[in-house]
Parts: structure tokens; C-alpha cells; sequence
């Protein structure tokens, strides 16, 4: 099992960006070979996107904050991961609308202490300190797999999403059943020894699975999610997953119809972790017609498996 990591790294130079929120550069060598692959994939960046990191909710938290293009006038975009990945998912997005990514407690360079709640009401609560401490009155939502706890957050708001983006999200909705691996992760015992016996080889094999293509691309999102494949964000997993049997997931969309922003569901048929069955009963649950995006040859990173939607996902968002 690698170490635990319940604290944000602090031996990164630093410098201060608006309102003194401090950020950090990344200067180590697998930082710059992963952002070699990922200029290699999506052509030359955008604006700039800047790591930073506040406490919020009294946790060291890290995201990732880029400026929306000249002329932009749409709300932020705020975009939010799942397992077992970080907020640099979203990169080549926030490249191209400008936002947020956070990494969520648990994950990425974020604390991940013992005491957090690791279920969907924690990290709506956590996501409610976040964007009051930023000040985002209005924003525009994107999701994927976990980070549709983000629509927690959005059913206690619905005014304040202007724009929603649901990509193969783990389903608040009825009728899902947790795929093999969360099965094992659900286990007391048997998922402490899963996670605490994965090794680099292992998750690189497993994250692959989940992708159609396979390039430089999956390489770095599995290098960078063993980066920060530690004692915290294993047991974040493990009681993430262990929060939520179906009743609970079911109950925690039980107000989607109250969102009626204009709304585009991304989704990879080939996902491994979630059929498309559930692509369309997210368009129904909503409260305002939502556009379907069905993307036959790409898994469950979809926007990675196929760059192009990157910029799909980006007009949506700057429709607003």
C-alpha cells in the first residue's frame, strides 16, 4: 500500500495571483513529461490554466482556474472528476472556455483527511463552501463519473446553473447496479485488499480498459492517476463508494427535475462502468429538454478518447 497523504504538498515554489490566492508550479519531471503528452494530443494550449490552492472548508484544496477567452460573457464553467483521476482531466476544456477544476477532497493534490464525508451530501457540502469562497454566483456544470456529485450541489441551486454538461456520471438515478470492480470496493476487507494491492501495472491495465483508443494520452491520465494513488485517495474511494448503494443514488436525484438549464449528456457507448441506457434516463429526469450526445467509439473518458468533443462541449458551454 503507498503512503498516506492527508495534507497538500508545500515544497513547490509559489506565487500570488488575484485576491492572493497563492498557486503552485509544477517544476518535477513527470509534471512536465505529462504535459509534453498532452500538448502532443490537443495542439498548442489556450489560455494558460494555473494550479491554485486555498483552504476552504478547512481543507487544503488544489484546482486548477484558467481566464475564459475575450468576449466569452457566460458564466464559469466549473468542471468536476471522478475516480480515481484529478481536476486535470478537464484541461484542454478549460483551455478552450476558461474555469474551474478542482481537485475534490480525497483526490489529486487536495487533503485527504479521515474525517471528511465521503458521500454525495459531503461533497455537495463541500462543493457549496467552494464556490461561495470564489464567489460564483452563476456558473455552468460540468460532470463526469463521480464528479456528478456536482449535481447534489446543482438540485440545491438550480437557479444558479446556467449551463449543464452530464458525461457518463455515476446515475442518481433508479434501477443502476455498481459495476465488478465497485462491487469489490463496496466490500469490507476485500476492498481495503484490492486497493492496497493495486499496483502501477495494475491501474495503468484497468484505467485502459475504460478507454477505445489507446496512446500517449491514456498513458498520462494513468500516470497521473498513480501519482496520487495513495492511502487517502484509496480510502476516499472506498468509503465514496460504500456511501452509496442504489436507494441512496436513487434518492439523491430525486429533485433533477428542478434543473431546467439547458443541458448536453455526453456519453461513451463503450463505457465499461455505466450502459447508455442511463444517458437517456438523465435527459428525462431534467426539468428542460437535454441534448444527447451519444459517442459510439469512445469509452469512459469520452472527451479524451475523442479530442474533437472537447470543442463540442466548449460551444455548449459559451452558448450561455
Amino acid at each position: 500500500m503507498r503512503p498516506s497523504s492527508d495534507a497538500v504538498d508545500a515544497d513547490r515554489p509559489t506565487w500570488h495571483g488575484p485576491a492572493g490566492a497563492s498557486r503552485k508550479r509544477p517544476v518535477n519531471g513527470r509534471r512536465a513529461m505529462l504535459a509534453s503528452m498532452e500538448t502532443e494530443r490537443t495542439g498548442p494550449p489556450g489560455p494558460a490554466v494555473a494550479e491554485r490552492r486555498a483552504d476552504i472548508a478547512g481543507l487544503p484544496i488544489m484546482w486548477r482556474e484558467a481566464e475564459p477567452p475575450r468576449g466569452g460573457g457566460h458564466a464559469p464553467v466549473l468542471c468536476l472528476h471522478g475516480n480515481p483521476t484529478d481536476g486535470d482531466d478537464f484541461r484542454s476544456l478549460l483551455e478552450r472556455t476558461g474555469g474551474l477544476a478542482p481537485d475534490l477532497p480525497g483526490f489529486g493534490g487536495s487533503a485527504k483527511p479521515a474525517s471528511f464525508d465521503y458521500s454525495i451530501d459531503g461533497y455537495a457540502d463541500f462543493l457549496a463552501a467552494f464556490v461561495d469562497h470564489l464567489g460564483l454566483e452563476q456558473l455552468s456544470l460540468v460532470v463526469h463519473d463521480w464528479g456528478g456529485v456536482g449535481l447534489a450541489l446543482a438540485q440545491r441551486r438550480p437557479q444558479s446553473i446556467e449551463r449543464l454538461v452530464i458525461i457518463n456520471s455515476v446515475p442518481l438515478l433508479p434501477g443502476y447496479g455498481w459495476h465488478r470492480w465497485a462491487r469489490i470496493w463496496r466490500t469490507p476487507l476485500l476492498g481495503e485488499l484490492a486497493m492496497g494491492f493495486t499496483t502501477r501495472f495494475a491501474l495503468r491495465r484497468a484505467l485502459r480498459q475504460a478507454f477505445v483508443t489507446r496512446g500517449p494520452h491514456v498513458d498520462a491520465l494513468a500516470e497521473r492517476a498513480w501519482s496520487h494513488f495513495d492511502h487517502g485517495t484509496q480510502r476516499a474511494a472506498l468509503k465514496l463508494y460504500r456511501s452509496a448503494p442504489p436507494e441512496v443514488l436513487e434518492r439523491a436525484g430525486a429533485r433533477l427535475g428542478d434543473l431546467e438549464a439547458p443541458a448536453l449528456i455526453v456519453w461513451g457507448e463503450r463505457d465499461p462502468y455505466i450502459t447508455t441506457d442511463f444517458a437517456h434516463a438523465y435527459a428525462k429526469a431534467l426539468g428542460a429538454p437535454a441534448r444527447v450526445r451519444m459517442v459510439a467509439d469512445a469509452g469512459h473518458w469520452p472527451w479524451i478518447d475523442r479530442p474533437e468533443l472537447v470543442d463540442e462541449i466548449a460551444s455548449f458551454v459559451r452558448e450561455g
